[in-house]
């Protein structure tokens, strides 16, 4: 029997376990891989979680981050802006962070069964359920769901989201080139853009979103990047003058940008499960570290009686909305006009010339700063 159960072990649930067992509650993770992994991520996280970072225990320029604070972007013909980064951000990989969270959560009594996945979650008699792919069956008071953009337990749990059409894929490399480290990069191709910044140990992240079409015209993956984004010079730079560092890529489909609900059957939702910002705005990270603050918050007052369960999941979905509803949506919007060439050309003709819009969508998709167990605009 546990306080919490938490299911996924990327950056929401880390962070919300810590933060959950250093209040001295029972706390289990479950992740179906074994730490360290790499994952689909363009890692790059914006600095309105970097003190928070710090004050978990995470030495980030220990651990090689890099700071970024330019901002570079490409239409698919070439054409570039660039400008500052208003609060900046740092790069380090997922392989490097989520290990870090993973020690940090050993020490603290965080009981985690890794290389193992949930069948099934039941909710009955106040208390919630677990079965695991090993035949385990978990008990717990709450369960918060972290497991990621997409699974097999959102059918389970007959998501609305999953009605609608997802026809992203998700590619990532990590690769050595001649390239700014204090910039992050963003280059845009049909139907997708490719962002490139920097991480540890002189590496850089090269992570770009396209569509199953576009995969499906050419075949795989390395003859669609040649026909494709090949046509923006800057990353057939990158591409022919980079050493990349994988065998092969980290790949992920079916990716959706569609709403979902934070609350889901009496399970807390956090990180991409309960959202996910599109990668063009480059803050899902930030955001996971940050929603796993409030939940871990709520579900503190819950676990010590302080809030009802129906209070509970009412504050939840409230303050996750406030926080993070706008940015989700300026996402989804802004990503529009840059599926289509003609549009991002345009789009970025336009911002050349208005450099105050590209300031202003930029402050819209970052959100408050955790500074010192406390939010500022």
């Amino acid at each position: 029997m546990y306080d919490v159960i938490v299911i996924g072990g990327g950056l929401a649930g880390l962070v919300s376990a810590l933060e959950l067992a250093r209040s001295g509650f029972r706390v289990a993770l479950i992740e179906r891989k074994t730490y360290p992994f790499h994952k689909v991520c363009g890692e790059y996280v914006s600095n309105e979680v970097r003190d928070y970072v710090r004050t978990l225990g995470v030495d980030l320029p220990g651990l090689g981050a890099a700071d970024v604070r330019r901002f570079w972007f490409t239409s698919p013909s070439g054409r570039s802006l660039r400008a500052p980064l208003d609060l900046g951000g740092f790069g380090i990989s997922r392989y490097r962070l989520d290990n870090e969270f993973y020690q940090l959560g050993q020490t603290a009594g965080v009981a985690f069964f890794t290389g193992k996945s949930v069948e099934e979650t039941s909710f009955s008699d106040n208390e919630h359920h677990v079965r695991l792919s090993d035949g385990q069956t978990l008990t717990a008071r709450l369960v918060i769901g972290a497991y990621g953009k997409r699974s097999r337990l959102d059918k389970t749990l007959d998501r609305h989201f999953l009605q609608r059409p997802s026809p992203y894929v998700g590619v990532k490399y990590h690769i050595r080139t001649d390239a700014p480290d204090d910039e992050v990069a963003l280059h845009n191709f049909r139907q997708g853009y490719c962002g490139l910044s920097a991480i540890e140990d002189g590496k850089f992240c090269l992570c770009y979103l396209t569509t199953r079409e576009n995969v499906r015209q050419y075949g795989n993956l390395p003859d669609m990047e040649r026909a494709l984004m090949f046509r923006n010079p800057h990353l057939r730079q990158i591409y022919e003058n980079s050493e990349f560092l994988y065998d092969k890529p980290e790949v992920i489909n079916e990716i959706s940008f569609a709403p979902k609900q934070a609350v889901e059957q009496h399970l807390l939702m956090a990180g991409d499960s309960a959202g996910l910002i599109t990668p063009l705005c480059g803050n899902g990270m930030a955001m996971a570290i940050h929603g796993a603050r409030l939940v871990s918050g709520l579900a503190t007052r819950f676990l010590r009686s302080e809030l009802s369960r129906p209070e509970l999941e009412r504050r939840y979905q409230s303050e996750w909305s406030r926080l993070f509803a706008r940015r989700l949506w300026v996402g989804r919007t802004v990503q529009k006009l840059f599926g289509d060439e003609w549009l991002s050309e345009l789009a970025v003709t336009t911002l050349r010339l208005f450099r105050p819009a590209l300031r202003g969508i930029m402050r819209q998709t970052h959100g408050e700063v955790i500074l010192n167990d406390r939010m500022i605009e």
